[in-house]
């Protein structure tokens, strides 16, 4: 049996497989939150607690013992072993790898969530069948994973797959907005939902979230269709750079940003110009699994 963990920011989600691929336990826990103040010792004890008792759960539901795959925010750093990139901050610098297994009693296995993500509809999603799935996440954050022949590629500094911290294409990085990383200009400050909602402000909309910026261009406003056209000219620019590099036969969208219907004809109809080729035949898609995807690659982490 393999139980795959998502820890989220808001929520911790496990599930467990047998290895025909078949669901047998589910379970969803909300994740602890961050203390008031400098509480980052006691915030990473109560999120390693929340993970064994989400693993304990589904055991005794399943009736039996699993692999454990853990999709995170961040990464395990190879030079020291420690997180670091996490935007869930009492995480970083902390010893998960070494401190979860223990806990748990056996080996575990982590990868940041985009590429759990990648993975999983690579695996049996929108990119099943091809050899190169570029899977991005597109919500609160930017995240994005490589996956070649079925493999995630982690790359050698454990950043393979990390788009949205290089600086977008074009003149708007110039003046770019600074982001948590320490950068300006950074892809995930235009294309995650925040950076939506505050180019929509920043013209003159209202302050409201992406998803309502959204469901105001169903409604042909033309402040959010204008918002949205502006969204979907930079994804074309942050992605062509990707197509240029590691050349995917799909793109997978998810994340709460990839609801927005238009997206899938927009981008590709603008990101032709900035692809060194004289055709394209990149397909963009939608997730299908939706936000399953993260803790179902997290299982899949252990192969067969």
């Amino acid at each position: 049996m393999r139980i795959g963990i998502d820890l989220g920011g808001t929520k911790i989600e496990g599930v467990a497989f047998g290895w025909d691929g078949a669901e047998r336990a589910r379970t969803r826990i909300p994740a602890p939150r961050p203390s008031a103040g400098p509480g980052g010792a006691s915030d990473y004890l109560r999120t390693l607690a929340a993970i064994v008792e989400v693993v304990g759960t589904i055991e005794k539901a399943a009736g039996e013992r699993g692999s454990i795959g853990v999709g995170m925010p961040g990464t395990i750093s190879p030079a020291t072993g420690l997180v670091r990139n996490a935007n869930s901050t009492w995480l970083n610098g902390r010893p998960l790898a070494d401190d979860l297994p223990k806990l748990l009693g056996r080996p575990v296995r982590f990868s940041n969530d985009a590429n759990c993500f990648a993975l999983s509809e690579a695996t049996d999603g929108a990119g099943a069948g091809a050899q190169v799935v570029f899977g991005v996440i597109v919500g609160t954050g930017t995240g994005g994973g490589v996956v070649v022949g079925g493999r995630v590629v982690t790359g050698a500094n454990a950043i393979g797959g990390e788009w949205g911290h290089n600086p977008l294409p074009g003149d708007d990085a110039r003046s770019g907005p600074p982001c948590y990383c320490g950068r300006s200009g950074c892809i995930e400050t235009f294309l995650s939902g925040p950076g939506l909602a505050r180019d929509y402000a920043n013209a003159g909309g209202d302050p409201i979230e992406a998803d309502a910026i959204a469901a105001r261009a169903n409604s042909n406003e033309p402040g959010a269709l204008a918002a949205l056209e502006r969204y979907a000219d930079r994804m074309a620019r942050a992605l062509a750079s990707v197509i240029n590099v590691i050349d995917p036969d799909v793109i997978v969208l998810g994340g709460g940003l990839s609801n927005i219907d238009r997206l899938y004809a927009l981008v590709p109809a603008r990101w032709g110009p900035h692809i060194f080729s004289d055709r394209v035949v990149t397909k963009l898609a939608r997730a299908k699994h939706g936000d399953a995807s993260g803790v179902r690659g997290a299982a899949w982490l252990w192969e067969r």
